[in-house]
């Protein structure tokens, strides 16, 4: 499932994350951060997540309708990986609902109560986020595991 979220340092510049969440263990697979929502920051996040795939595993990738989903090269790069499209239905945001949930939870998580003086010190945040959220951040959904020690663990 993927999105793109923006995120507004105290100087007024921006920061945009479109990451890939794996719904099987809410493990963030990919992510770009960019200055301007943008095809490349699609294009980059999209290509770290298809190194590797297996074209027979059957995988979904779910997004809402904007426009970097509806591009020919999207469509292009999902097909010769042997992926499938999935978008929302038009003005249905629930169709998204862990996407945004997710969003909820970083932003609540890595930004309550704090300030940004700067774009660069939001990149680091989340970088460092992220890498706590996948590797660190236990679920009880997952058994009181980290997104990765699940996926570990199943696969055993």
């Amino acid at each position: 499932m993927t999105d793109i979220t923006e995120f507004k340092a105290k100087d007024g510049s921006k920061v945009y994350l479109s990451p890939i969440l794996d719904l099987f263990n809410n493990e963030i697979v990919s992510y770009n951060l960019s200055y301007s929502p943008n095809w490349a920051q699609v294009e980059d996040m999209l290509m770290q997540a298809v190194k590797g795939l297996n074209k027979a595993c059957g995988v979904i990738l779910h997004s809402d309708q904007g426009w970097q989903y509806q591009m020919v090269a999207y469509r292009q790069i999902l097909a010769e990986h042997g992926i499938i499209q999935s978008m929302s239905r038009k003005g249905n945001c629930l169709d998204n609902a862990a996407m945004e949930s997710f969003f909820g939870r970083l932003k609540t998580e890595c930004f309550y109560g704090r300030e940004f003086n700067s774009r660069e010190e939001i990149v680091d945040a989340v970088r460092d986020y992220l890498d706590y959220y996948n590797h660190r951040r236990i679920q009880l959904k997952l058994k009181g595991l980290s997104p990765i020690q699940y996926r570990k663990q199943s696969f055993k």
